[in-house]
């Protein structure tokens, strides 16, 4: 599970980065709000965890770029600050979360534990990615024509669509979208998305997916002539 820390008091951050590594997170820890969103807008994270009181670009400000670029991750917001009013800020911006210093750190894995399960739970409604619409709840992948996908195909294709333009290894595709098959090997992965890419093409989408098998992949939108 890959989690994003911004966080500059950096005793803090180098703290809780080792712990949460020690509980086998992968963490990337950055100081400062636009960084923050450099990083959202490169990666895939299962939580993201914003202070509030951040120099170059604050959390909540990063939190509000965040949201308006699409992502969806849940997000946790570290607040010195105990107001109720701060709280409603950052609810309103899109945070899902609220821990105030001085926080125990079991508290904080007892929250990341719940955003995870948050973040595997999609699985509903319509996601748009240029042209293409996935309507989770039929499992219909519709552009210029619409084909009925398998659960599995629509859980990744979701993931792709949610995740535009980001690379993803194999191994995060598969934790994520086959957790529930831990006994599947990853090659299982290659298979799908080569199930993806026939289906993309039958419907006329302006989507590709980019990556070699065993690889990292990624969903981009096409222009079409």
């Amino acid at each position: 599970m890959k989690i994003l820390l911004a966080e500059d008091e950096k005793e803090l951050s180098r703290a809780v980065t080792a712990i949460l590594a020690h509980e086998g997170y992968e963490v990337d820890a950055v100081y400062d709000g636009s960084d923050a969103v450099l990083k959202a807008s490169e990666n895939v994270y299962e939580c993201m965890i914003l202070d509030i009181m951040m120099p170059v670009k604050d959390g909540i400000t990063a939190l509000k770029e965040i949201r308006a670029a699409g992502d969806r991750t849940p997000v946790i917001m570290l607040t010195a600050k105990a107001g109720i009013d701060d709280r409603i800020e950052g609810l309103d911006s899109g945070a899902d979360d609220y821990l105030t210093k001085p926080f125990a750190m079991k508290e904080l894995l007892a929250r990341i534990r719940s955003a995870a399960r948050r973040a595997g739970s999609y699985s509903q409604g319509i996601v748009t990615a240029g042209s293409v619409t996935l309507n989770m709840d039929e499992l219909e992948l519709r552009c210029l024509n619409s084909v009925r996908l398998a659960r599995k195909e629509a859980l990744l294709m979701e993931l792709l669509m949610r995740n535009l333009g980001k690379k993803q290894s194999t191994e995060a595709i598969f934790e994520r979208v086959w957790k529930d098959e831990p006994d599947q090997g990853t090659e299982v992965v290659w298979v799908y998305i080569s199930y993806l890419r026939q289906k993309l093409i039958s419907i006329g989408a302006d989507l590709e997916i980019d990556g070699e098998r065993a690889g990292a992949f990624s969903l981009r939108v096409v222009e079409k002539s």
